[in-house]
C-alpha cells in the first residue's frame, strides 16, 4: 500500500500547486479576495482548482479502496495516470477551456476504473 500512499501524497501536492497558481493569478490579474470573478485567466485557474477539489472526493477514496481490496500496484499506476490526466486538463483549461476534453476524459476513466475495481475487490472480500 505504500505506493498508493505515495500517489495520494502526489495528488495532494498537485492540488496545493494548483492553489498556488490561483494565488499567483489573483495577484497578477488584480482579483482581490474574496472575489472569484474578474480576469478570465484568473477565473479559469480558479475553476481548475475547484474542479480538482471536486474530483479528489471521488479519486482519493476510490484509489485507496482499489489498492486495499484489489491490487495496490495497479491502483498506484492508475493513480499516476489520474494525476497526469489532471495536469493535462489543468494546462488545457487555463489556456483554452475548449481543449480540456482529453485531460478530463483521462481523469473520468481512471475514476470509473478505480471505483468499479474497488467495488469488485470489496465484493470478493465479502464472499
Amino acid at each position: 500500500m505504500e505506493y498508493v500512499y505515495i500517489v495520494i501524497v502526489l495528488a495532494l501536492i498537485e492540488y496545493i500547486v494548483l492553489g498556488g497558481l490561483v494565488g499567483r493569478a489573483r495577484g497578477k490579474y488584480g482579483v482581490k479576495a474574496p472575489a472569484v470573478m474578474g480576469h478570465e485567466i484568473f477565473e479559469r485557474t480558479f475553476r481548475v482548482q475547484q474542479n480538482t477539489l471536486e474530483g479528489l472526493v471521488v479519486f482519493l477514496p476510490a484509489l485507496w479502496i482499489f489498492g486495499a481490496y484489489l491490487n495496490p500496484l495497479v491502483a498506484a499506476g492508475l493513480g499516476i495516470a489520474g494525476i497526469l490526466g489532471r495536469a493535462v486538463y489543468a494546462n488545457a483549461y487555463i489556456k483554452d477551456p475548449e481543449t480540456r476534453g482529453p485531460g478530463i476524459m483521462i481523469c473520468g476513466i481512471v475514476n470509473i476504473v478505480l471505483l468499479l475495481g474497488g467495488f469488485v475487490g470489496l465484493i470478493r472480500a465479502l464472499l
